[in-house]
């Protein structure tokens, strides 16, 4: 008996809502919709790999003792077996329904499991998508029913063929069919999750790194921030600057511990709630105080907590009030002396590590002409070539000491600052830096 050609037809393909035309089992099993040429399928980043002799599975679900005879040899588009595993009930199925398993083939006719449906004519399919979200199905329908495996596509199958018709080399180039698209649908998925992701990480970082508020303020204002390997665009750090009625610049850096989206949207509620409060006439200890009670309530984990360091500057920009929350303390450069790190002898712990503890406010004298530089412990935990010692805060006074000798200020400075910790590093370091400089001219 002659073999029949596989012939062509036009069915539903539902992307985003949309029902689109798509080429059935007889169209070229590499065209567009069917994903990549054969053998090939998408990684997650949207190149190709190529797949070399790896054997295809096929489940079959059907509840007809003689149903395998259907498929008595099927091979992949490399001319190897495709191996058959069969189950005459979704008990069955769930069983044989293993990682190394491609394709699933099911009989619409077979029973449904009983959920008080009695009338959806797809509840088995609806089972099976939800009990193998990962694998290509082709559904199986009588001779003649187009309508209903028409909306077998429209729910989630690959394809559907009519039992009456079915055929060795059709089924082969379904299953091929089926497995190629399904990998392209996963593949774009995946890809529109990371673009998904990307906004939103940059919808954080617009509130991590904000637009300073200075304006009447003769103090120039310059910052950095780069993110850590562990992450791909950023983590918990964050600072702001903004200027009261009253003429005072407040500056503030800070880092919650741990990395990823959540620890990103907690530093972006403390950094709002820093700026509402500075703004409604609060600083040092009240602040901080209003500010852990913020985190102890927005936390995800009771072990969250975050360091923070906080500077008022007088309207006459000779001395500032400084509270450290476990946070390193800043760096100031005046003419003529070597730049040094302002005290830190009366540090606070961390916000969320201590109820009801205290942070003091210690006043500074600036001078007339000076730098005052605000990091994030990203820049002095770096290691210093192969070895385990880390560059640490001494380090860091050293580098900046040499750096400002060669006339570096501003962008420029932060700028070569922390390209040379990178450098030390070896690469790009474990966890992001933040750098804030404020400049005062004579």
């Amino acid at each position: 008996m002659p073999v029949p050609v596989p012939r062509q037809r036009a069915i539903p393909a539902v992307e985003g809502g949309q029902a689109q035309a798509a080429t059935a089992v007889g169209g070229p099993v590499g065209s567009p919709l069917g994903g990549p040429p054969k053998n090939e399928a998408p990684r997650k980043d949207g190149t190709v790999e190529k797949h070399h002799g790896t054997p295809l599975t096929l489940l079959v679900i059907e509840d007809d003792p003689g149903g395998s005879t259907l498929v008595p040899e099927l091979l992949d588009s490399a001319g190897n077996p495709i191996r058959v595993r069969t189950a005459r009930n979704l008990t069955e199925a769930e069983r044989l329904l293993t990682d190394d398993v491609h394709c699933i083939l099911l009989d619409l006719a077979l029973p449904a499991p009983a959920r008080g449906d009695d009338h959806d004519e797809l509840a088995v399919l609806k089972h099976v998508l939800q009990l193998a979200p990962r694998h290509a199905v082709l559904a199986l329908t009588a001779s003649g029913d187009a309508e209903r495996g028409t909306e077998a596509v429209r729910v989630g199958a690959q394809d559907y063929l009519f039992r009456d018709e079915l055929d060795s080399r059709l089924l082969s180039r379904a299953i091929r069919y089926a497995v190629e698209r399904k990998r392209s649908d996963t593949a774009e998925r995946r890809l529109a999750e990371g673009r998904v992701r990307a906004q939103e990480n940059r919808r954080l970082e617009r509130g991590l790194l904000p637009t300073p508020l200075l304006e009447g303020s003769a103090l120039r204002f310059a910052a950095r921030y780069r993110p850590g390997r562990s992450r791909a665009l950023l983590g918990g750090d964050f600072y702001d600057v903004v200027r009261t009625a009253d003429g005072t610049v407040h500056a503030m850096i800070g880092d919650v511990c741990g990395h990823g989206p959540d620890e990103a949207a907690l530093g972006v509620e403390l950094r709002i709630a820093w700026r509402a409060l500075t703004l409604a006439g609060l600083c040092g200890d009240e602040l901080l105080g209003t500010l852990q009670q913020v985190l102890e309530h927005e936390r995800a984990d009771d072990e969250i907590f975050a360091t923070l360091c906080t500077v008022d500057i007088a309207p006459d920009g000779r001395r500032a009030g400084l509270c450290l929350a476990g946070h390193p303390a800043p760096l100031v450069a005046r003419p003529g002396q070597p730049a040094q790190l302002l005290p830190y002898d009366n540090n606070g712990p961390a916000l969320g590590l201590l109820p009801g503890a205290r942070w003091p406010r210690m006043q500074v004298e600036l001078g007339r002409e000076w730098s005052l530089m605000l990091y994030t412990d990203g820049l002095i935990e770096g290691h210093i070539g192969a070895g385990r010692e880390r560059l640490g805060q001494d380090g860091m006074v050293e580098m900046v000491r040499r750096q400002l000798g060669e006339g570096l200020r501003g962008e420029a400075l932060l700028r070569a600052a922390v390209n040379e910790v990178r450098e030390l590093n070896g690469g790009e370091l474990a966890d992001d830096v933040a750098v804030v400089l404020l400049d005062r001219a004579a």
